[in-house]
């Protein structure tokens, strides 16, 4: 199958804005991607004709100029036609090595080059087409969360080994898979993506994680109704984690942890409010990473 790809430059100084319009207006089919190191980043997307893609754009320009961004507004879109085999490849450009703690994360494609590092853990990846690399700094606030938890409770006597975790929208499967690494089981991941789960799937058996990790298709709503565990993970967006809020709650077990990421920093006052009011006597700390912040809920027992 072909698709065609709309493309357009963005300048470091509108980075930030751009990605809050595609969050605030739910752009999906949009995609931002920033390399730090080259001072470049581009926005794309993926369709199916040129007609809707050409639809799309329009949506998209409307409101970046409605955001204040005048110049990318007015920019003409680069244009390409791709196999779905190119678009694999390209996925790569954008998935770099990194580690926290005693991980790292590893493109598979780098397996034969990569040269450990000494007393660390590597999480071979192939995201495919599904959210999660690690690139991202929710991802990234999760992943940390994970490791300083682990950290913290084998400091304490007690590492995470018997501790249930529970992946609301895990895209790749990188973090249940980070969970599963860290010594947390038993790990559910869930997703309303069957490719993402096939993604996931795949990516366990690639580091042998299964059966200490696994995967299933459904949506919050039906994924939680019965589903208790000592941890869970929600990585998605903030206007989702508030409307769902009791929900996610209750499927933490009494003296589990909520881990929540995927909030611009100038939603996060009201995601906390969402929450605070349903944990009672709970601790709720946060923290950030770049124009994204996370939370992690305390449950009370």
């Amino acid at each position: 199958m072909q698709w065609i790809e709309f493309r357009a430059n963005v300048l470091p100084a509108e980075v930030d804005r751009v990605e809050e319009i595609l969050l605030e207006e739910s752009l999906g089919e949009w995609q931002l991607h920033e390399d730090v190191t080259a001072g470049c980043a581009t926005i794309g997307g993926l369709f199916i004709s040129e007609e809707a893609a050409s639809s799309a754009w329009s949506i998209l320009v409307a409101h970046l100029a409605a955001g204040g961004l005048a110049r990318l507004s007015q920019s003409e879109p680069g244009r390409q036609w791709q196999s779905e085999a190119d678009l694999r490849e390209s996925y790569r450009k954008h998935f770099a090595p990194w580690h926290y703690g005693p991980l790292q994360w590893i493109p598979v494609w780098m397996r034969e080059s990569h040269v450990p590092e000494p007393g660390k853990r590597i999480l071979w990846l192939d995201p495919g087409m599904a959210f999660g690399t690690g690139n991202h700094e929710t991802t990234r606030l999760v992943a940390e969360r994970l490791v300083d938890l682990a950290e913290g409770w084998r400091d304490s006597g007690r590492g995470p080994a018997g501790r249930s975790l529970l992946d609301v929208g895990c895209g790749s499967g990188i973090l249940a898979l980070s969970a599963a690494l860290l010594g947390y089981g038993p790990v559910t991941g869930l997703d309303s993506d069957p490719d993402a789960i096939a993604v996931s799937e795949a990516n366990a058996r690639l580091n042998r994680l299964q059966p200490s990790a696994r995967f299933r298709v459904g949506n919050l709503n039906e994924g939680l109704e019965t589903r208790v565990a000592d941890i869970v993970l929600a990585n998605i967006h903030a206007d989702v984690l508030s409307a769902n809020a009791r929900a996610l709650v209750e499927a933490v077990a009494p003296g589990g942890v909520l881990i929540l990421s995927g909030i611009l920093s100038e939603e996060l006052s009201q995601v906390r409010a969402a929450f605070e009011g349903l944990v009672q006597s709970g601790s709720i700390q946060s923290r950030a990473l770049g124009i994204w912040s996370d939370l992690l809920l305390e449950i009370p027992k």
